[in-house]
């Protein structure tokens, strides 16, 4: 079953600064002003740790949510220099914190570490949106499932509230380089990780990798496809309202 609403997710990665608000304004302005728009779309921004408490006290919005795009696995404090944790995110105005992304996972991050990031973040009430997704040469082996199914797995407790996680299906081959799979593959990916969740309620899974207002429309014919997570093209006010805007054309 597909979800109510569709979600629209902005992970800036490491971009913007403090005038980085008219940005954030300009797409509020936006979405409040369609009323379709506002009851059918949940609009969420992933930010760098050093704007999420000024975009929490100086940006108001009803219809857009805040997150943040990483933490550590431990909770609250530690002896982490230059980490931030799940605790430390949520009390600055953070809801939302996007864990597994595969700029993370190559660097060495490991499912048990996600794991343990996962938890601390449920701990602390946030909402996770967990990135999943095949390298090409996963995807040439033909494994692009059981790579995903096993970053599910190996990633997810068996008590976790599926209600507070959202899975994002980022083929690592698609970041950022203008390539999209085929619609009938996304069909059958997106009703696969879902089959994953058959002993309770599916969880919100999103698409990611080169989303851009020309393609969007593609996308629209997928049923299980909830919504999606925009990288650099979310960094663009513009772009990012016109992959909206042409998502509902």
């Amino acid at each position: 079953m597909t979800n109510k609403l569709k979600y629209f997710v902005a992970n800036w990665k490491m971009f913007g600064n403090l005038a980085s608000l008219k940005s954030a304004n300009k797409i509020n302005y936006y979405i409040s002003s369609k009323k379709k728009l506002r009851s059918h779309s949940k609009i969420i921004l992933c930010l760098p740790n050093t704007l999420i408490y000024f975009f929490k006290k100086n940006f108001h919005s009803k219809f857009i949510s805040l997150g943040a795009q990483n933490c550590h696995q431990d909770e609250k404090y530690g002896s982490y220099t230059g980490s931030v944790s799940s605790y430390m995110l949520k009390n600055v105005g953070a809801k939302y914190v996007i864990l597994g992304h595969s700029e993370n996972r190559i660097t060495g991050e490991s499912n048990n570490v996600i794991k343990k990031k996962i938890k601390s973040a449920l701990n602390q009430n946030l909402k996770v949106i967990l990135c999943v997704g095949e390298t090409l040469k996963e995807k040439n082996k033909k494994k692009t499932f059981s790579v995903i199914k096993n970053q599910i797995i190996s990633s997810l407790g068996k008590k976790f509230n599926t209600n507070n996680i959202i899975i994002a299906y980022e083929p690592v081959w698609a970041i950022g380089s203008g390539k999209i799979p085929k619609t009938n593959k996304l069909e059958t990916i997106f009703k696969l990780i879902k089959k994953n969740f058959k002993h309770k309620k599916a969880p919100v899974v999103l698409y990611g990798g080169s989303v851009n207002a020309k393609n969007i429309r593609n996308f629209s014919s997928v049923p299980d496809i909830d919504g999606f997570l925009i990288g650099g093209a979310s960094q663009s006010p513009k772009k990012f309202i016109d992959i909206i805007k042409n998502y509902y054309k």
